[in-house]
């Protein structure tokens, strides 16, 4: 009964809160981050293959990278979709940072990580537990107390939290998920350019990873002292919509912590994974080194 009430509230807050923010801190702060080791953390709807390209790119420049798929998340993406794997509507966000967790400790330094989407929140909350040294976070879910009331970001997320859907994936195979994907996940691009990404990186999900975002779970202390943090966004991202990542920002308020931003026009969610995502690994890339 519980459960049911903490997912219904979800679908009442989508609908009818709103994050206020002041405007982020342009101080420079300065930083130091010596790790050479990045863990990169995959969002929802996808797997760990969207982000061979960065962890090659990262690897050329002399970094150790790795790159673990969430649970029940294994495999090609194609072969997901056709098969999803079984036990999948079971999988929780806690089970997504016990395994982090668990995978972390046993490095022999602690990592950058670099989170996109719910991967972002996963990241923000292994900062909290003291598993990083520092963390790029990638069209960022945001932690519980943040919200919006854009009627598209209602759009993009309820299909996936409803509760009516119950305890069941948001399967791939549905015709109507490409639709989906590109008004949610690729809408700057074309329907074609869209489908293809589709084709190589969408996989099933379990819904109720996603329904833990307004849990205490999702909870975060963002006043204590943290490691330098770089959030990175799209300004035409509907499922993660900008006044998210600034209203996430604007709530880290230790005065000798980093907290910096970069913001494109004209990108939307899967900035990471879209054509033209050079650029904005590069920018990464630059920040850790600067």
């Amino acid at each position: 009964m519980k459960r049911n009430i903490v997912v219904f509230a979800m679908a009442f807050l989508l609908l009818s809160s709103a994050a206020f923010s002041n405007s982020p801190n342009q101080e420079i702060m300065p930083k130091q981050i010596n790790s050479r080791t990045i863990v990169f953390i995959h969002g929802l709807f996808m797997n760990n293959h969207a982000w061979d390209d960065w962890k090659a790119l990262f690897e050329a420049q002399g970094y150790t990278c790795y790159a673990p798929a969430h649970p029940k998340h294994e495999g090609n993406p194609a072969e997901l979709r056709a098969n999803p794997p079984a036990g999948l509507e079971n999988v929780q966000f806690q089970d997504w940072l016990t395994q982090l967790e668990t995978f972390i400790d046993n490095l022999p330094e602690k990592p950058i990580l670099i989170g996109h989407s719910f991967g972002g929140l996963t990241a923000q909350k292994l900062v909290e537990s003291g598993r990083a040294e520092a963390a790029i976070l990638i069209s960022s879910a945001p932690p519980k107390g943040v919200s919006t009331f854009k009627l598209s970001f209602v759009r993009a997320n309820l299909k996936v939290v409803s509760p009516l859907k119950g305890k069941t994936i948001f399967n791939p195979s549905d015709r109507k998920y490409k639709k989906w994907f590109h008004f949610a996940i690729a809408n700057t691009l074309t329907r074609e350019q869209s489908d293809e990404l589709f084709d190589q990186f969408a996989v099933p999900e379990s819904r109720e990873t996603p329904r833990a975002s307004l849990e205490d779970i999702a909870a975060i202390d963002t006043q204590k002292p943290h490691v330098p943090l770089l959030f990175v966004g799209g300004l035409d991202d509907v499922i993660v919509p900008n006044v998210l990542l600034t209203g996430t920002m604007a709530k880290y308020t230790d005065a000798n912590s980093v907290v910096d931003h970069k913001f494109y026009e004209g990108k939307d969610h899967f900035i990471c994974g879209a054509p033209g995502w050079e650029e904005v690994a590069e920018y990464c890339l630059n920040w850790l080194s600067n």
